[in-house]
């Protein structure tokens, strides 16, 4: 199986079978990026920037680090772009304070079936976007925090600070959610089925 970098210069070089293959490789982690984020259709929208994006900055990618750090970035500037959109007038968007419940996108839930797993969700949207963002690449992409860093366009410092402040911020919005430790502690530990969950709705709507 060809690795990232060797399909990225493919593609730069003009093989657009080998941007196919980084596009399929990639299409499901990108979506779940903007899965809980914002609405459903507003998602679908953004995965399609983000690979665009991608396409028409592929000549600034040196290569110095992880594509999928390079990919996430841009991922994260749509999502930014898409929220300094929305705010209209009200000025500036800080990210470090507002949330997806406070922005009110109406992102998809339908997938997240079980108590434990809806109140993860209603926790995570409950955080600020940056902390939010973090978390996830973290936890439901198995990044490291030197891969966050990249991504983010942070000191590594900061990205370690943030995801130790994202999971106290996470624990507190559940026991809010759920007034319950040992709901708390349930929920923390179905991480991996909600990830499931995730990915196969994601699946679902690509078909």
């Amino acid at each position: 199986m060809p690795s990232d970098r060797e399909l990225v210069d493919a593609w730069s070089r003009g093989d657009r079978a080998a941007g196919s293959t980084l596009f399929d490789r990639y299409y499901e982690p990108v979506a779940r990026f903007f899965f809980n984020k914002v609405a459903e259709d507003v998602a679908r929208d953004l995965v399609q920037r983000t690979f665009l994006g991608c396409l028409e900055g592929l000549a600034g990618f040196r290569g110095e680090g992880e594509f999928r750090s390079y990919l996430f970035g841009i991922a994260y500037r749509q999502l930014c772009k898409h929220y300094r959109g929305s705010a209209g007038d009200r000025g500036r968007v800080d990210f470090g304070e507002l949330s997806v419940a406070d922005a009110r996108p109406s992102p998809s839930q339908h997938f997240a079936a079980g108590q434990e797993l809806r109140a993860l969700l209603a926790a995570l949207q409950r955080l600020p976007i940056d902390a939010q963002v973090v978390l996830e690449l973290h936890y439901w992409e198995s990044m490291t925090t030197d891969e966050i860093a990249a991504a983010l366009e942070l000191p590594p410092g900061t990205a370690r600070s943030r995801l130790r402040r994202g999971r106290q911020l996470l624990e507190e919005s559940l026991m809010s959610l759920a007034g319950a430790s040992n709901l708390v502690d349930s929920t923390l530990g179905g991480l991996q089925r909600w990830i499931a969950a995730v990915r196969e709705q994601i699946r679902a709507s690509k078909e």
